[in-house]
């Protein structure tokens, strides 16, 4: 059955990891009807949360993957996200708000705004998405929802009004008072599931009509009627509920509940919240781009009759194939539908339609502007958009962060190979951030992402879903080497055979060249070397430079002037002459003085100002040289050249020295000297390889 797009919401539950959001989910879909019995994220049941549907979820207690399901609640229909709270999964938060119209911010009453909620909030804004605050687990001992309320003002600069008070903190915590109705609020029965008003308790109604005349405050900049109710002292839930929307839909307010998931206490008012504050479809303005003209905009109509616009936001490959979650923006999609990828162009049938409920599914015939649904079976990448045949419209794509960190993987045996080849291909395709490539010179497969924690969830997936056994350890710093001194060289290749033989000589200059990686000329007059020779020279210098003598590095920055040479009538030839150029190479090289030569990576570092004394340390520590540094409203920014092989494991360590706080981009800069006892050890592991080889 069709909803009316003014009673659906789309909402995603975010938060700093363990602030309680996949508990808040649970006791929500209980409390809906959509279960009908509690389990909890690390239950001694074995169970676990609906929601962490993956087995490696259920054992760490975390949530690894967003998980989408759906639940009614007073004639409305919620479509609701459950996202990871990890920074390493932080993809999963990014492409949720993507098509997400609202949201809950959940925060911990006692650790209140922590790293990721500074970025989850950061990813909040970029996409406008309105939101309420949630302070759970005011039942843990140290428990202040007042403190976290000043830290959303102060932190992340919200307008955050408390619209609740908790009855009681720690294990005294009994219930909320309702600021709007000034109602208390109590939880009654095995799983508080009863709601029950009652009249404020007497010790809590000074704070309580204190608080309420702040609400009433910052409620009135939204509302001129508020305001003449206020001053006439009429004010009713209506009024207030009105300016309240209003402020939230304009991204100036945060309305803040609080309660306790775990306990059962104050969810079914959040969610009376999320109906009444939070947007529908048609509230929240979306766009949809000429590919032809980006600068075109064209507002979505929501209208389920306009020709059809959806976005691909999230894939999973399941036993039954593709599955491929879909937010519909306009138009409709119906079981046997004919839709076009924007991307591909392609005409792809839709040939079954379902709604998602964690990993269960639910088959629908249709699904129309503003509903999240799931298709299956169809071929398409993340963020790609599904048009109908009448449009050529396509819908802005999502931020992806870059990969921070690296590993190398070498598969155990044939077997491991085959199936770590067919893992990886699926990990890419699901996941924007999880990057993988082959290093020809190292001969290793180089996976990429956003954490430790992030490639090791997909090594151990690897491990479990595809069989593949796999070894991982850092990948190989791509140096080079170069000469320092020019060389002049006279060379002569001569080889007798028996019939006829092989001679060239070469005569010329090898320079250190700083802008190229290898620049060849040639000065040769009076043809003592044939002008076909001439660029058999080059190839055979060419081919010399894949490896160096130093440490068997690519030879980088070499230049070589050919500036006379010999021939033979009979024995002179291509290869002769390709020959005496390698010869050369190998002979005259090593007294050019060469060095080893490390990547150097441009460094961007973003994290609040408090930290730059820790953030300047992380660099120094590793070589690095700071470039500069910019302050911005509490935010600071650090440029830095940092040599590559000093990075690995750099992710880390930042988030230990900043409290998880900050955050860094890198990328290659340029080719910079080693340091002498760099060099040194890298030149003796190539010896003792070599030694190693040759027994």
């Amino acid at each position: 059955m069709a909803t009316r797009i003014d009673l659906m919401r789309n909402i995603g539950i975010s938060a700093h990891i363990d602030s309680g959001k996949t508990t808040l989910t649970e006791r929500i879909l209980f409390y809906t009807d959509r279960i009908h019995s509690i389990h909890e994220v690390r239950g001694k049941d074995g169970v676990g949360a609906t929601m962490d549907s993956m087995e490696i979820e259920r054992e760490r207690g975390i949530t690894i993957q967003s998980a989408a399901t759906f639940v009614e609640w007073n004639g409305y229909h919620i479509n609701i996200i459950d996202t990871p709270g990890h920074v390493d999964f932080t993809i999963e938060v990014e492409r949720s708000l993507r098509v997400l119209d609202g949201a809950i911010l959940v925060l911990c009453a006692v650790a209140g705004v922590q790293s990721q909620s500074i970025t989850v909030d950061r990813q909040m804004s970029r996409y406008n998405v309105p939101r309420l605050a949630f302070i759970n687990k005011c039942d843990r001992v140290g428990a202040n929802p007042a403190r976290v309320c000043e830290q959303l003002r102060e932190k992340l600069r919200l307008n955050a009004v408390l619209f609740q008070i908790p009855i009681g903190l720690e294990h005294k915590h009994e219930g909320v008072v309702d600021l709007v109705t000034m109602k208390a609020l109590y939880f009654d029965g095995e799983s508080g599931e009863q709601v029950r008003e009652d009249e404020i308790p007497s010790h809590l109604l000074a704070e309580a009509q204190a608080r309420r005349e702040v609400l009433l405050n910052a409620l009135t900049m939204f509302s001129d009627e508020l305001t003449e109710a206020v001053l006439d002292d009429s004010v009713s839930v209506e009024l207030v509920d009105e300016a309240a929307r209003r402020g939230v839909l304009e991204l100036n307010l945060c309305p803040v509940f609080c309660g306790s998931a775990y306990k059962n206490k104050g969810v079914q008012p959040l969610l009376n919240a999320v109906t009444r504050y939070l947007p529908c479809p048609t509230d929240v303005e979306n766009v949809a781009l000429n590919p032809k003209n980006e600068e075109e905009r064209h507002p979505v109509s929501n209208n389920s009759s306009d020709p059809t616009l959806s976005y691909a936001f999230k894939l999973e490959d399941g036993p039954y194939g593709q599955l491929t979650y879909v937010r519909i923006y306009q138009g409709a999609i119906n079981k046997g539908d004919f839709v076009f990828n924007a991307r591909t162009g392609k005409k792809v049938k839709v040939g079954r339609l379902v709604r998602m409920h964690a990993n269960k599914m639910e088959d629908i015939r249709r699904g129309e502007a503003g509903d999240i649904i799931a298709l299956f079976g169809v071929d398409c990448a993340s963020g790609d958009t599904f048009r109908g045949e009448n449009s050529d419209l396509v819908l802005a794509s999502m931020h992806v962060p870059e990969p921070v960190i690296h590993l190398a993987l070498k598969p155990v045996d044939r077997k491991a190979t085959d199936n770590m080849s067919k893992a990886l291909q699926r990990f890419t395709k699901e996941d924007p951030t999880f990057r993988v490539a082959y290093d020809e010179k190292s001969g290793e497969t180089i996976i990429s992402g956003m954490g430790e924690l992030h490639l090791d969830v997909y090594i151990e997936r690897m491990k479990r879903e595809f069989n593949a056994d796999v070894d991982s350890g850092p990948p190989k710093v791509a140096y080079r080497e170069r000469i320092t001194n020019e060389i002049k060289f006279d060379y002569t290749h001569k080889k007798q055979t028996g019939g006829s033989g092989q001679y060239g000589r070469i005569i010329g200059v090898m320079a250190p060249l700083e802008d190229a990686e290898f620049e060849y000329t040639s000065k040769v007059s009076g043809g003592n070397v044939p002008r076909e020779y001439i660029l058999s020279v080059e190839k055979g210098f060419r081919a010399s430079l894949v490896k160096g003598s130093l440490i068997g590095a690519p030879v980088d920055g070499l230049s070589v002037i050919l500036q006379d040479g010999a021939c033979h009538s009979v024995d002179s030839s291509d290869m002769a002459f390709q020959a005496a150029a390698r010869g050369c190479f190998r002979e005259f090289y090593p007294k050019g003085n060469p060095e080893v030569l490390e990547p150097v990576m441009s460094v961007a570092i973003e994290g609040p100002t408090e930290f730059l004394g820790d953030m300047v340390g992380t660099i120094l520590q590793r070589r690095g040289i700071l470039i500069g540094t910019m302050e911005e409203e509490g935010f600071v920014r650090i440029e830095a050249e940092v040599p590559l092989a000093e990075m690995f494991g750099y992710a880390t360590t930042l988030r230990s020295a900043t409290q998880g706080k900050a955050e860094f981009s890198m990328e290659f800069h340029r080719y910079s000297a080693a340091p002498r006892a760099v060099q040194e050890e890298l030149i003796e592991i190539y010896r003792t390889e070599r030694q190693t080889l040759n027994k």
